[in-house]
């Protein structure tokens, strides 16, 4: 009992010491303003918050997360290919693939990928 007490004591010191040596070693400036706000979505958060949101940022959210949504469709796929046959592999694989293509064709269409305002 008295061998763990003195292990957690020792550990707490421990920690305690390298917390303030980080905190005294720092070369972080409390003066610089861009570090020390938040990321708001191209936002200033020291100016109003009643101006127009810009769609530019809307759309690239859009397009991240249908893309991270299908990356997390491919997986059963790949998983699949062991389990079935070969042919009915290549058929899912395909019609997916096209589905995706249709999604990317249709953004394209829409000027949903291009980046200039």
């Amino acid at each position: 009992m008295y061998l763990m007490t003195m292990i957690t004591i020792m550990i707490l010191i421990i920690s305690n010491i390298m917390m303030m040596l980080s905190i005294i070693l720092s070369k972080k400036s409390f003066m610089d303003r861009e570090k020390n706000s938040p990321f708001e979505c191209g936002f200033d958060p020291k100016s109003s918050a009643r101006i127009p949101f810009s769609l530019h940022f809307f759309l690239i959210t859009m397009i991240f997360l249908i893309f991270d949504v299908e990356i997390a469709l491919i997986f059963p796929i790949i998983k699949l290919f062991n389990l079935v046959n070969f042919f009915i592999w290549m058929k899912i694989s395909f019609f997916f693939i096209i589905i995706l293509l249709m999604g990317l064709y249709h953004e394209w269409n829409q000027n949903m990928l291009n980046w200039t305002d």
